[in-house]
């Protein structure tokens, strides 16, 4: 699947486009900053050199499990503008586990992938508990007609804690019986780097199935990480200024990515 959405099957990056709070929230400066925002980290990661693209409501700070039409409304006219902009694969999350808004953007969209951040889990998060439900996600996707969207679903993720504590290769199992398309492994937090065990343990438990890291990943540990898996979701450590460990998005909307921190990522490879 990896390599029919990239052209290759290893070493891919896939930046991360955070938007900031959208319509309907009281911090949100409006479509226009969203919009501009978008383009210049669009850019800043294409000239750096990414595989692709992903765009999500990341400050949309409370999350809900399920958003409103506006911010879906707010979601398809900038991946409308993204669109016009990029070349390569483009994919969407919407947070904090709404799949089918994120399939129906996609399907709208013509997009390659979806992530889906509970696939197969039950965890508690600060917005309340959260199940998966990974057979409704193929059944809609189905439904849709959207069969050609890649779902990159989530395992163990970060900023929740699980109802039924189980070893992370079995989730990985579950996912992979569910028909997920490549697993996502994060560390407990924006900004942590996946366990390199935990890695390494689900790498041995599903073979060559598609793995992507999906945080914490930077120039200095991205060899690493990738002797266990296809690619990685990166922004964080592309952006400007330093991180805050106090906060659930350790650096804030109006900070941009930067071109040469992306370029840097790309080169260690």
């Amino acid at each position: 699947m990896l390599s029919k959405i990239f052209n290759k099957n290893k070493n891919i990056i896939i930046g991360a486009v955070h938007l900031p709070p959208l319509s309907g929230y009281p911090d949100s400066p409006g479509f226009d900053v969203a919009i501009a925002n978008a383009l210049h980290d669009t850019q800043a990661l294409i000239d750096g050199g990414v595989d692709g693209i992903i765009f999500e409501n990341n400050y949309d700070i409370p999350h809900t499990v399920h958003v409103g039409p506006e911010v879906i409304s707010a979601m398809v006219r900038i991946g409308k503008e993204l669109k016009h902009k990029v070349q390569v694969p483009l994919g969407v999350n919407v947070l904090w586990n709404d799949y089918r808004a994120g399939l129906n953007i996609a399907k709208d969209l013509n997009l390659q992938f979806i992530r889906v951040p509970v696939f197969v889990d039950t965890i508690k998060t600060d917005y309340g508990v959260i199940s998966g439900d990974a057979q409704d996600t193929i059944t809609f996707r189905k439904h849709i007609g959207a069969e050609n969207v890649a779902l990159f679903t989530d395992i163990h993720v970060k900023h929740s804690e699980l109802i039924l504590p189980e070893p992370i290769i079995a989730a990985a199992r579950r996912a992979v019986e569910e028909h997920s398309d490549a697993l996502i492994v994060t560390g407990k937090w924006t900004g942590d780097a996946p366990d390199t065990k935990e890695l390494q343990d689900v790498r041995e438990t599903v073979g060559e199935f598609p793995i992507l890291c999906g945080s914490g990943v930077d120039e200095h540990n991205v060899k690493k990480l990738f002797a266990y898996s296809n690619g990685a979701i990166v922004s964080t450590s592309l952006k400007e200024d330093s991180a805050s460990t106090h906060k659930i998005n350790v650096k804030p909307y109006d900070v941009r990515i930067s071109t040469e921190k992306t370029s840097r990522l790309v080169q260690a490879l």
